[in-house]
């Protein structure tokens, strides 16, 4: 399996980075063996929902970029769902968490969970 990184299938904004990297630190997650998995997998009420979380496991398949000291993996059918998307973090009224903003959604549902193409 290659370790060479590859070029970001999405970009993830500086405020999702700082909670990232807090979480991180809160969870005492070791970088070093672990990485940060991005996925869409089937679900919500439009069809389509984003998974976020750690993984220790790559896959030879899996899309693989280093956003700073993060090495995310996407696997290949979630990286066709995922180009040009933006993870970002908010905090507002509109609902404090991680959220994509996926160019490529025709529809989100009302909870902003799910979506479809």
């Amino acid at each position: 399996m290659s370790s060479a990184l590859e070029i970001p299938v999405l970009e993830i904004s500086q405020a999702a980075l700082n909670k990232l990297k807090e979480t991180v630190r809160k969870e005492g997650v070791d970088l070093d063996k672990t990485f940060l998995r991005v996925a869409v997998v089937p679900g919500g009420c439009s069809g389509l929902s984003y998974d976020l979380g750690w993984d220790t496991a790559r896959n030879e398949s899996d899309s693989h970029f280093q956003v700073d000291d993060l090495q995310v993996l996407v696997d290949a059918r979630s990286a066709l769902y995922l180009e040009g998307t933006t993870l970002n973090f908010t905090e507002g009224l509109e609902g404090k968490g991680f959220h994509f903003d996926n160019p490529q959604a025709v529809r989100n549902c009302a909870c902003g969970e799910s979506f479809s193409l």
